[in-house]
């Protein structure tokens, strides 16, 4: 059995939400590196977040499934302005600024969560970081 990972989660309750959706529909799925994230969700950075996987003979099942979940909450599919590309990190913890540098520095120092960050939407393919 070959599993692909159909999308990425930062947070553990929306990763399950899809899952329990594709299991009730009959499709295989697997929550890859969902107990790291678990027991620190700073992990999630590091390890590109919750990787949904599923079978590869069920995969375009899935992605039909994904689609009309997306469609009806009319979310629209934003293309990175640079290259077009429409993979992306969602609510992604930005420290390009010099308060976030500085608090970045801080938790380093003195071995506590940062302060200060701002969520972006950074695309996956340049690293272009937009705001909402």
């Amino acid at each position: 059995m070959t599993l692909h990972t159909l999308k990425t989660f930062d947070h553990l309750m929306e990763a399950h939400l899809l899952k329990s959706k594709l299991e009730d529909e009959g499709i295989y799925c697997f929550l890859k590196d969902e107990f790291l994230v678990g027991l620190d969700p700073l992990y999630a950075n590091a390890l590109g977040g919750i990787k949904l996987q599923v079978n590869k003979n069920d995969w375009e099942k899935a992605l039909n499934i994904l689609a009309a979940i997306n469609q009806s909450y009319h979310m629209q599919i934003l293309a990175c302005p640079q290259c077009d590309s429409v993979d992306y990190y969602e609510n992604y913890k930005s420290f390009k600024s010099v308060k976030g540098l500085l608090a970045l520095c801080f938790s380093f120092l003195f071995l506590a969560y940062p302060i200060y960050h701002k969520y972006v939407r950074k695309c996956k393919k340049c690293g272009l970081e937009t705001a909402y």
